[in-house]
Parts: structure tokens; C-alpha cells; sequence
């Protein structure tokens, strides 16, 4: 109707007209997609299924966002069993009730294994991977949230790099076939200590394929996932739904987004392409101007912009500034040249490794670090080790 150019409005109830009542979306839920436009991959994640199909699973982070969205697909391929490695107990919990409750009344064999505990605890990993039989492990598990890491870089980076490296060393130790790293467009260039991590973690996962003979590593680099906890769209309805306002960094910030559906097909997909070291990234598109998604949120609610030429509206826009190591317009997942792989939209990026010994040295410097809580040193491995690291104190709001 807005291509007709017809104005859609909806009316709030009388108890929400004299305030006893908040401003609560009465029409029907937003789905993060219609934002965007884009095509799922739902018809294409069946050609990776070979992969799965009767396999041994881990999903590490099962009952995060995009770690559940994993579960799920995952079941529609048969995996011979599916273990839920997570940290969290009621997102353990809530994510083996869903996967059992999908599974009622099918002839689907997968056993669900449920398992919890820290990515960071080596023999608890080591026992999981050999108890269950393991032959193809999805890393998702990580702190990922940019103002809560920076806020916390000792947690965020011992989490995200450590955890990282005694995960996927125990894989190789343990022979598991496949190990894919889920990681971030944030790594590029990156502004803050998450990113930072990121690229730590990758650069980890480079080295121990360089030196793998039986264990394929790989990376899937993303960007921002629509719906997923802590993104925009769950906190702009939660505004919307209190009467606002809708809080934004800047009116210009943009961002490249995509559905956990179709985060989730890059990560099945790209699994199955895999041969070694590939960092995989998806066409994202477009990017999003956030501005603009906040007004087509507040019009798909049922509601109107409050503004300076509209005062009365229902709902108003305020700006908070960026927050530290946060970027006005973010990269593409990618710096230098990309190589197509056999799905138009899954190409792979040529990323320079560290050597052997550097990721060592790396990684002997951040542990001790942690080890002594020395804040100040933990940022100075990831400012001599990841290429492009500039801390947020240094950077210029609106640069990329």
C-alpha cells in the first residue's frame, strides 16, 4: 500500500488514549526479513545435508540466537546426534525442549545430548568430543555484544580467543573431521575489542589448518543478524511497545544486516564447501540506514513519527551518540580480494595469516595477561597481533 501511495494508520485504544494502557503493537508481530527484501537460502542448505546427514554433531553456543537457529535447520538434516554445548542453563534448557518438541511424532532419529558447561574448561571439551563421537563441530559460542566486551576485554577476549583455541585444538586432538568458526564482519579493521577478538580467534583457526592433516577448519564471517538478542529490531520493538522513544547512535549510522535464517544457510552451506583455511562471507546487500528502519518499524506498528514537523505523533527519535569502538558505517566482511565459490552469494575472503610462532607468542602474551588481570596488556596483544586494530580512544567517528 505505500507503493500505492496510500497512508496506513491504526487507531489506540481508548484506555491507551488517557494513559492507562501503554502504546503495545496490537497488529501482527514484526519479522525482522521484510525489512530487507532478500531471498532465504532455505531451498539450498538440502545440498550440504551429505555433510550432516548421520553425523555426530556439536553446536558450541547451542542456545544463543544463532546457535539454536543452527539446531533447528540442523534437524531437517538428520544428524545421527546433536550435542547442545552451552554455558548458559535456562538457554540449555529452552533450547532442548524446543528441539524435542520439534521432534515429537517424527521419524527423525537424531538424540539430542545436552551439554553444560565452559568452552574454556579443556578437559570438559576433550571428554565431550570423545564421549560423543564428534565429527563435525559449529563454534558459535561468544561474547559478542560490542559495548559489553569493551566494558569487560579481559572476559571478552579470554571467551572469545581462548575459549576459541582449546576448542578447536581439541577437535583436531580428537580427529573430528570438520571445525567451522563462526565469526564476525567486526574483525575487519576492527574499532573494538570484540572485533578484535574475532580476528584473533580466526587467525588461531588459520594456523591450526595450516598445520592439520585431518581435521578441514574453516570460518564463516558475518554481519548483523536481524532478530538476534541484543540486535536492533527486538530493541526498537521493545521501545516502540513502551511508547518510545526509539533510541539512535546517530541519524547517519548505517549497517549490513542479515536474518538468522540466512546466516544460518551461509553457515550449513559453507560447511559443506569447505576444503581448509577458507574465511566464507555472504553478499550482504545493501547497507541499512538505521534511521530508516526505526521509521519503518514505528509506521509497521501501527503508529507515527513524533518530529519537529510532526509534534504530535506517537512515537520520537532520539539520537545518544556513538558508543566507544562503535563505527559510524561499517565494512563489507572482507579487505582484500574475494574468490567465488559454486553459491553466487558464498564467496571467500584472502585474509594474511600469522605464522606459528606469532600466534603463539600471541596467545602466550594474552593468557598471562588474563592470568595477572593486566587490562592494559591484554589490549596491547590484539594492538600488535590483529592487522588494522585501532583502539576506540584513537578512532574517528565516521571513518570505517
Amino acid at each position: 500500500m505505500q507503493a500505492l501511495g496510500l497512508e496506513v494508520q491504526a487507531l489506540p485504544s481508548f484506555a491507551q488514549l488517557i494513559g492507562e494502557e501503554a502504546l503495545i503493537d496490537k497488529l501482527a508481530p514484526v519479522t525482522p526479513g521484510q525489512f530487507l527484501g532478500r531471498a532465504h537460502l532455505d531451498r539450498e542448505i538440502a545440498g550440504g545435508a551429505e555433510t550432516y546427514e548421520g553425523r555426530s554433531v556439536m553446536v558450541t553456543g547451542a542456545g544463543g540466537s544463532i546457535g539454536s537457529e543452527i539446531c533447528r535447520q540442523l534437524l531437517q538434516l538428520r544428524p545421527r546426534r546433536l550435542v547442545l554445548f552451552e554455558l548458559s542453563e535456562l538457554a540449555l534448557y529452552t533450547i532442548e525442549m524446543e528441539l524435542r518438541q520439534l521432534l515429537e511424532g517424527s521419524d527423525n532419529p537424531v538424540e539430542i545430548v545436552p551439554l553444560m558447561g565452559s568452552m574454556t574448561e579443556a578437559r570438559l571439551v576433550r571428554r565431550a568430543l570423545a564421549e560423543n563421537q564428534i565429527e563435525v563441530v559449529l563454534h558459535t559460542a561468544a561474547y559478542k555484544h560490542v559495548p559489553m566486551v569493551e566494558a569487560n576485554p579481559l572476559v571478552g577476549l579470554s571467551n572469545n580467543v581462548l575459549g576459541t583455541q582449546i576448542m578447536a585444538r581439541e577437535a583436531k586432538a580428537a580427529g573430528v573431521e570438520r571445525f567451522m568458526l563462526i565469526s564476525s564482519d567486526k574483525a575487519v579493521r576492527p574499532t573494538n575489542v570484540m572485533g578484535a577478538s574475532k580476528r584473533l580467534a580466526e587467525m588461531v583457526v588459520q594456523d591450526l589448518a595450516s598445520r592439520s592433516k585431518t581435521t578441514i577448519f574453516s570460518m564463516v564471517r558475518f554481519g548483523n543478524v536481524l532478530g538476534s538478542s541484543g540486535s536492533v529490531v527486538p530493541l526498537f520493538q521493545d521501545q516502540i511497545a513502551r511508547g518510545g522513544p526509539v533510541t539512535l547512535t546517530d541519524n547517519a549510522v548505517t549497517r549490513y544486516f542479515m536474518t538468522i535464517q540466512e546466516a544460518v544457510g551461509l553457515v550449513i552451506l559453507a560447511g559443506s564447501y569447505a576444503e581448509g583455511s577458507e574465511i566464507f562471507v555472504l553478499d550482504m546487500g545493501r547497507p541499512v540506514l538505521i534511521r530508516q528502519l526505526a521509521e519503518q518499524m514505528i509506521e509497521a506498528a501501527g503508529y507515527t513519527l513524533r518530529s519537529a514537523k510532526n509534534p504530535d505523533g506517537d512515537i520520537a527519535i532520539k539520537v545518544t551518540g556513538l558508543r566507544p569502538g562503535e563505527k559510524l558505517h561499517e565494512e563489507l566482511p572482507i579487505t582484500k580480494g574475494r574468490i567465488s565459490t559454486e553459491n553466487p552469494k558464498i564467496f571467500c575472503a584472502a585474509e594474511k595469516p600469522l605464522s606459528e610462532i606469532e600466534v603463539a607468542t600471541a596467545l602466550r602474551a594474552l593468557r598471562e595477561a588474563v592470568a595477572t588481570g593486566d587490562e592494559p596488556a591484554a589490549r596491547a596483544v590484539i594492538t600488535r597481533w590483529v592487522e588494522g586494530y585501532v583502539p576506540a580512544s584513537e578512532t574517528v567517528v565516521g571513518q570505517g
